[in-house]
């Protein structure tokens, strides 16, 4: 398995090693353990409407996500991706391509390559300016209150009616968040006139994702890209959006 290494002064190498059934009970609950970590770049950076973004490169290791009586050299569960770190307010910006979301493997060079070829194949630049042009779009504050009404519906529709609309990850707790800093955040807040740019909204439900549970999060991140993405493009007449119709 994964040589996992100290986390939080407790020693996982040992743990992992060990089957489940000769744990101590005190060591049962270290299973289900999150671990994640963080890498920024600060050397290479860019700006979006005031904001500093840093590239990040980071993952996720939620040990509950594994299946604790495989034998050794079984496959174990990872989530790696590469962004940016918007530097106000500590948000970040992940997309598909820089993700992987369920990665399995048996021993650390296959980790590092898979994270590997991962950097290799992002497009940074790309990245950038997508996000870029959520700035060109905006939202009227009764569009807004008709995306949050939409927002609040979906988690209840049938699944019949989910499955052909855009997805969305995020629940009734982190849209509050969402309302509730669309009036108060300092840099993310609406314009006097009630409108609100995407790239502010973007920030907005990146900001709200930080109540998720790590092991989530990074699902979420990149829901977040491309649920605003979808906006964009029905506020550019490409395709329409059942959030704002």
């Amino acid at each position: 398995m994964v040589n996992l290494h100290r986390y939080e002064g407790v020693n996982l190498t040992g743990l992992c090693n060990k089957p489940a059934i000769q744990l101590q009970e005190h060591e049962k609950t270290l299973y289900y353990e999150r671990m994640a970590f963080l890498i920024e770049i600060p050397t290479i950076y860019d700006e979006i409407d005031g904001s500093r973004l840093s590239l990040t490169i980071g993952g996720v290791k939620a040990l509950n996500q594994d299946n604790l009586y495989n034998k050794k050299g079984a496959d174990e569960h990872f989530k790696i991706f590469i962004g940016f770190q918007n530097k106000v307010c500590t948000n970040l910006c992940v997309w598909t391509d820089g993700y992987m979301s369920d990665l399995k493997v048996t021993s650390i060079g296959q980790l590092r390559a898979c994270i590997r070829s991962l950097l290799e194949n992002y497009n940074a630049p790309y990245h950038l300016t997508m996000m870029r042009h959520f700035e060109e779009h905006s939202l009227t504050e009764k569009q807004f209150a008709l995306l949050i009404g939409r927002c609040r519906m979906y988690q209840n529709l049938p699944k019949t009616m989910q499955n052909e609309i855009s997805p969305l990850l995020f629940g009734d707790n982190q849209i509050s968040t969402v309302v509730k800093d669309y009036y108060r955040d300092r840099s993310f807040c609406k314009n006097e006139d009630g409108t609100i740019n995407l790239w502010r909204l973007y920030n907005l439900f990146t900001g709200a994702n930080k109540s998720t549970y790590i092991d989530n999060f990074l699902d979420r991140s990149v829901n977040a890209f491309h649920f605003v993405e979808q906006l964009k493009y029905a506020l550019s007449n490409q395709q329409q959006s059942w959030f704002l119709n």
